[in-house]
C-alpha cells in the first residue's frame, strides 16, 4: 500500500494503475515506456499546469464545443488513467469517444471499450476500417467517427497519426508533455500538461465559455507561441533550480 503522505504519491499511484492494467491487457508493455518518457518531461515543468497550458486548455475547450463533429481518441494508457475524466469531458463537450490503438487486437479494443463504458463513457464502436493514410494499425477507425471528424482530441499520441489527421484537413488537439515531439509540433493545438491534470481543466472550460469567448479563442490559435512559452517556462524553472 502506498502511503498518501509519500512525496511521490500521485506518481506511484499512476505507475501502479498502469502496471495493473498491463496485466489485464488494457495497457501494452510499450505503453509503460511511453509513460516513463512523458513523466520525465513532467519533472521539467514542475509537475504542475503552467500558464501556457491553462491557455491551451481553454482554447481546446473552445475548439471542441465549437466543432461540427468532435472526437476524443482513446488508447490504452488514456483509458487506464482517465476513463472517468474522459466521460466527464464527453458530457461537457458532446464529443464522440472512439478507441484507436497502435498495438491493436480486437480483444484489446473490446477491453478498453468495456473499461470506458464502465466509467460512464458512451463509446462509439462498431465496424472499423483502414481509413487513415497510415501503414500500421492506427489506420483503423470508424467511418462515422474519427474519419468524419473535424476536430480530434488525441491524448498521448503517435506523431505520424497526428500528421496524417492534419493532412486530412482535421484540427488536432494533442496532450503531450514533450514540447519538442513530432506530435507537439504538427498538431493544430498542443497542451503541454499531464493527462489527468489537463482533462478536468478542459472539461471545466467547456462548461464556462460563452460563444463570444469561443470565437475569440478559436480565432487566435498559435501553436508555435504556446510551444515556445512551454519551453520558456521549462528553462525558467531549470534556471531557478540551479540557483
Amino acid at each position: 500500500m502506498i502511503p498518501k503522505d509519500h512525496p511521490r504519491y500521485q506518481s506511484l499511484i499512476t505507475r501502479k494503475k498502469l502496471a495493473q492494467y498491463t496485466l489485464t491487457g488494457v495497457v501494452s508493455l510499450e505503453g509503460l515506456t511511453a509513460h516513463g518518457r512523458g513523466e520525465a518531461f513532467d519533472y521539467l515543468i514542475g509537475e504542475r499546469t503552467t500558464e501556457s497550458a491553462k491557455l491551451a486548455e481553454r482554447i481546446a475547450a473552445a475548439m471542441l464545443i465549437s466543432a461540427r463533429h468532435p472526437v476524443i481518441s482513446v488508447n490504452g494508457n488514456t483509458a487506464a488513467l482517465a476513463a472517468q475524466q474522459i466521460a466527464a469531458l464527453q458530457e461537457a463537450s458532446g464529443a464522440i469517444v472512439e478507441v484507436n490503438l497502435f498495438h491493436r487486437t480486437e480483444e484489446r479494443v473490446k477491453k478498453i471499450e468495456e473499461l470506458l463504458r464502465d466509467n460512464g463513457c458512451d463509446v462509439f464502436s462498431g465496424v472499423a476500417e483502414q481509413l487513415l493514410p497510415l501503414s500500421h494499425d492506427r489506420a483503423w477507425c470508424r467511418r462515422e467517427g474519427m474519419f468524419s471528424a473535424d476536430v480530434v482530441l488525441v491524448p498521448l499520441e503517435d506523431g505520424d497519426r497526428c500528421e496524417a489527421l492534419v493532412r486530412m484537413g482535421k484540427k488536432v488537439i494533442a496532450i503531450d508533455l514533450n514540447p519538442l515531439s513530432r506530435t507537439s509540433r504538427s498538431a493544430t493545438l498542443t497542451i503541454i500538461d499531464e493527462l489527468t491534470r489537463a482533462l478536468p481543466e478542459i472539461t471545466a472550460a467547456c462548461k464556462e465559455l460563452s460563444k463570444d469567448e469561443c470565437r475569440q479563442l478559436t480565432a487566435s490559435v498559435d501553436n508555435h507561441y504556446l510551444l515556445s512559452e512551454a519551453i520558456r517556462e521549462i528553462n525558467l524553472r531549470l534556471c531557478h533550480a540551479m540557483d
